[in-house]
C-alpha cells in the first residue's frame, strides 16, 4: 500500500501565510508590495507588579507578565496581517519581532515583514 503525502500546511493568520522565512513553499514571489508592520504598547499593572515582586523572591514565572506579551504578540501580527491585505497582499515573508522600553513601566511588542504578491 503506497503511503499517502500529506501536504504540509502554511502557517496561515486571517487567511494569508506569515513566514520569517524569505519565500513561500511551492508558490513565487511575483511582486514586492513593501514594509508592513504591527505595534503596541504596554503598561504594566500595579497589581502585577505586586505578584511580580514576590516572584523575584521566591522565583518562578511571573505569569501575569508572560500572558500579557503573549496577548501583544498575537495583536500585533493581526495588526500587520490587517496592514499588509489592505495593501493587497497574499501573504508576508522574512517577518521579524521585537520588543523595547518606551518609557519605564511601559514596553513596545512589534512585528514586521515584507508584503507579497503571489504568482496564480
Amino acid at each position: 500500500m503506497a503511503a499517502k503525502k500529506e501536504k504540509k500546511k502554511k502557517k496561515r493568520i486571517e487567511g494569508i501565510p506569515v513566514l520569517t522565512t524569505d519565500f513561500v513553499p511551492g508558490h513565487e514571489i511575483d511582486e514586492y508590495i513593501g514594509f508592513v508592520w504591527g505595534t503596541t504598547v504596554q503598561a504594566k499593572f500595579l497589581g502585577h507588579d505586586i505578584i511580580a515582586a514576590l516572584r523575584t523572591l521566591l522565583g518562578g514565572e511571573i505569569w501575569p507578565y508572560t500572558r500579557m506579551i503573549n496577548d501583544a504578540r498575537r495583536y500585533v501580527i493581526h495588526r500587520m496581517v490587517k496592514n499588509a491585505k489592505a495593501i493587497g497582499a497574499d501573504a508576508i515573508v522574512g517577518v521579524r519581532m521585537g520588543t523595547a522600553q518606551v518609557i519605564p513601566g511601559t514596553i513596545d511588542i512589534f512585528a514586521y515583514g515584507t508584503a507579497v504578491k503571489l504568482k496564480k
